[in-house]
């Protein structure tokens, strides 16, 4: 099947699986081919340079990225990551911290929706690839380049409804979770709410996110390092090979996953927390559906060994709401 008859049919069963309610599909900003245009220059130009340059991915793995910042990613937070929060904190009007805005689809997805966002990464190609997709979606978004470690003193006195770690405590060190998720829940009223959004599970079997191996989120990091050989994916399995500090650091930012561990670490003891919503549990069975018998079951052996927590701990990608009581 021709690859836009593929992309039609998923876009087509997607829609069928994830409606959106009108009251936020309204919002929805449409984009001509011009907008675009500048958005996908702005990509090439500032964010696919150094280790990520088109010449370290094959054609089709390049054009499949580009696709993915280009327009891909906006359309999942939009069906499946808004409705989810808007059920727990209507989104219009709130002030939102969004750690790790990337290029900055997920803030576009919180903008429209009326929230007042202020976002940050420690990417700077990424940043300015946000900066100049807000200009051409006509949103407002007040960004910084900062380390999540250092929100604490940056954004002192500050009052946010909503922290979100958007797809990002994966690519920080241990150190940086543990000192920004404990920033971020003392800077958070009563009755704020922290979100993780999309980190992969180092608890889970599989490692979809980052190498596309088996059993890798449960390797220390030396071993994870070298055997990063063997993994299947271009632009990652020949790049480390020398365990030095500057090739470790790259290499954890890469993409390592994280558990509730971290969470009774720097918040509280999970089993005390809580936790308003996962994705899966508010999706329901039309998440369910979408997992294997393998997943399911999987994820039911994790539950019956940890009793007493949410179930979103043990999902394969975490997408946690934990409100401050």
């Amino acid at each position: 099947m021709p690859r836009h008859l593929r992309d039609l049919f998923k876009r087509v069963a997607w829609r069928l699986l994830s409606p959106v309610p009108s009251h936020l599909a309204r919002n929805f900003i449409r984009m001509d081919k011009a907008g675009l245009s500048r958005i996908e220059d702005a990509i090439r130009e500032h964010y696919h340079t150094g280790w990520r340059s088109r010449e370290n991915y094959s054609d089709e793995q390049y054009e499949t990225d580009l696709r993915a910042h280009l327009y891909g990613r906006l359309e999942t937070d939009r069906r499946e990551i808004i409705p989810w929060l808007d059920s727990a904190r209507p989104l219009r009007n709130a002030s939102v911290l969004e750690i790790g805005s990337g290029t900055g689809s997920s803030t576009i997805a919180l903008a429209e929706q009326g929230a007042r966002i202020t976002a940050i990464d420690i990417d700077e190609g990424a940043l300015l690839v946000a900066k100049q997709r807000a200009t051409v979606y006509g949103v407002h978004a007040d960004f910084g380049l900062l380390n999540a470690q250092d929100i604490s003193r940056t954004f002192r006195g500050s009052n946010f409804d909503l922290v979100i770690f958007f797809a990002c405590l994966e690519h920080m060190t241990i150190g940086e979770r543990l000192a920004s998720l404990s920033d971020a829940w003392a800077m958070l009223p009563r009755d704020g709410l922290l979100i993780i959004v999309e980190t992969p599970n180092r608890l889970w079997y599989f490692d979809s996110h980052t190498s596309m191996l088996p059993f890798f989120h449960w390797l220390p990091h030396e071993l994870a390092f070298a055997y990063s050989r063997f993994s299947p994916r271009e632009n990652f399995r020949e790049r480390y090979r020398e365990y030095n500090a500057a090739f470790k650091e790259h290499f954890l930012r890469r993409g390592r996953g994280m558990s509730f561990h971290e969470i009774d670490m720097s918040i509280g003891n999970t089993r005390n927390l809580k936790v308003v919503s996962s994705l899966s549990s508010f999706r329901g069975m039309r998440y369910k559906v979408r997992r294997s018998r393998l997943e399911r079951q999987y994820k039911a052996i994790l539950r019956s060994i940890y009793p007493g927590i949410h179930e979103g701990w043990f999902d394969e990608y975490l997408y946690i709401i934990i409100q401050k009581v």
